[in-house]
């Protein structure tokens, strides 16, 4: 198998260019592109592997773009926009060219389109802002794409909020809905199929749930389960961080379900833990998330964790770095068919990362 390059985001002023090689299990930084300050989360273009976007999360929040060059650094920004708000601590490009940002400081965001090159940016779009029920703030944290819509978890409303393109300026998208969700803060969504899935970091859990037509529309939690790891340390505080369902291959052929405990408090001597689910009974009364593993990984408040792509192997591998302490990056490997992960490389030049791109 060859190796791979990995794109890496962190509370710097760099992204930095990481080198896994499986065939030797070794991973290494290749360089340090520059970049603005704190470019905490990277998205790389849907069909241009060659633009990744980067945030600037901090009280004046930015927007920016690179081009990927061929050994994997990045060019210095085509154009930097402001987010508008404050700390975006989320960006994603969509399939309709256009680039999500959401400001977690000061709750709303920016959809901006794109020119033809898709690296300069917009200078029009409007400020989507949420919401807020009285005595509460909005945070919203991620957002996704699904079908028409985009959608985005609101941590301090309980709620996921449904953008919807606006009928007079296709450029432009407004909040069309929300999708109501148990207590705990919504922090990052994904999905799979009809099933909505949904990781609480105040309350570290995940629910499933079915995604009802829009604009709203009741959905019943059909499971919801704790991700928290056992026999923690006395004064452990967990978060929860992030989860991922990598889509089926004929090596990987049943999906499974990856979320990441931080732990804020006192920390346990095995590292946050990645706990594996697997849904069990879809369709019928008995439908549940159940647990298979927790899986430790030395990491300190895992903030980032990202899989491979399934077109050249690298869906066997996930990445991930925590956001605290000096336990630097590493690379997981699936075994068992997804139901169990092993740590094959762990590189402590970089202390902390925050998201990363395979390329």
């Amino acid at each position: 198998m060859r190796p791979f390059r990995i794109l890496a985001g962190g509370y710097d002023t760099f992204v930095a260019t990481y080198l896994f090689d499986p065939t030797t299990s070794s991973l290494s930084v290749l360089n340090r592109s520059a970049t603005g300050i704190n470019c905490s989360w990277i998205s790389q273009h849907p069909t241009n592997a060659s633009i990744l976007y980067a945030t600037n999360e901090t009280p004046t929040g930015a927007l920016q773009s690179f081009v990927i060059n061929s050994d994997g650094t990045l060019s210095p920004a085509e154009d930097t926009i402001t987010s508008e708000g404050d700390s975006p601590a989320f960006a994603a490009a969509l399939s309709t060219g256009q680039v999500g940002v959401m400001n977690y400081g000061s709750g709303n965001g920016r959809i901006i389109p794109t020119t033809g090159s898709s690296l300069i940016f917009e200078k029009n779009a409007p400020l989507i802002t949420f919401p807020r029920k009285p005595g509460t703030v909005s945070h919203p944290h991620m957002l996704l794409e699904h079908g028409d819509e985009v959608l985005v978890p609101d941590l301090g409303q309980d709620t996921i909020w449904r953008l919807a393109r606006n009928s007079s300026d296709p450029g432009s998208f407004t909040i069309q809905g929300s999708l109501l969700n148990r207590k705990g803060a919504d922090h990052a969504i994904s999905h799979f199929l009809d099933r909505l899935y949904t990781i609480h970091e105040l309350a570290s859990t995940l629910t499933v749930q079915k995604i009802p037509s829009a604009p709203n529309g009741t959905s019943v939690i059909i499971s919801d389960v704790s991700i928290i790891p056992p026999n923690p340390p006395a004064g452990a505080s967990f978060a929860a961080a992030e989860v991922l369902i990598p889509p089926r291959t004929s090596r990987f052929p049943k999906a499974y379900i990856y979320a990441a405990n931080r732990n804020v408090g006192i920390q346990d001597e095995r590292g946050d833990a990645v706990a594996i689910f697997e849904l069990l009974d879809k369709g019928t009364k008995h439908e549940r998330l159940q647990l298979v593993k927790h899986v430790f990984t030395g990491l300190d408040q895992i903030r980032g964790m990202e899989f491979g792509s399934p077109k050249d192997g690298g869906d066997e591998f996930l990445m991930a770095a925590g956001v605290a302490g000096n336990a630097g990056t590493i690379v997981l490997k699936r075994v068992d068919g997804g139901r169990d992960l092993e740590i094959v490389a762990r590189n402590l030049d970089i202390p902390t990362r925050t998201s990363f791109v395979w390329l």
